[in-house]
């Protein structure tokens, strides 16, 4: 596959890793197609004013265009970090909403991967609403995938918020979303093209 060069920021959901099945996936594409030097897969803080520190500091500092995955949670940062910085997104599954989400969530929690202990807070959730983008600028900027099978967010909700976006919705399927590595190809060849 022959894509333009640019830098990939792989942006993980809620109470995921970097060592996701998603993100591993991502990374054995980016190596297969002579761009392992080109992506970053941070493990993502549970606060949300850090990870946006975090994702911006990688951002600023590239030389390549950027472009991003975000899955779940990581579609919903990966919106407010294209919409600010004019750069494409692919969104698996994105939260629309979570801060609706989060307020079940309060008090401790335990990350699925590392097994980790950390508490949400009111101000998390703040700051979460802080970061929102109702309605968005530049909707060509974002490819939506969404498999009407997830069970644990409302895919209509994407499905209307991203409505002037290029829309890739398959019946069935799951929140990790199913064949997501059979995508790939059609990800990676919107992102590296400008919009």
């Amino acid at each position: 596959m022959s894509i333009a060069p640019f830098f990939l920021l792989y942006l993980h959901g809620f109470n995921s890793s970097p060592i996701s099945s998603k993100a591993r996936i991502t990374y054995d594409f980016c190596v297969a197609n002579g761009m392992s030097d080109c992506i970053a897969i941070p493990e993502l803080p549970h606060i949300p004013a850090l990870a946006m520190e975090q994702m911006s500091e990688i951002i600023e500092r590239q030389t390549l265009p950027v472009a991003i995955i975000g899955s779940s949670l990581g579609g919903y940062y990966a919106s407010f970090l294209a919409e600010k910085y004019g750069l494409n997104a692919a969104l698996i599954n994105p939260a629309v909403n979570p801060a609706q989400l989060w307020h079940e969530h309060l008090g401790l929690n335990r990350n699925y991967y590392s097994g980790r202990e950390y508490e949400i807070t009111e101000e998390h959730v703040q700051q979460l609403r802080a970061i929102d983008t109702p309605s968005l600028q530049h909707p060509e900027k974002f490819m939506l995938l969404v498999q009407t099978g997830d069970e644990t967010l409302d895919y209509r909700l994407a499905v209307d918020k991203y409505k002037s976006s290029m829309r890739i919705i398959q019946e069935g399927g799951n929140h990790s979303f199913e064949n997501y590595a059979d995508m790939l190809p059609e990800i990676f060849q919107f992102l590296a093209t400008p919009h």
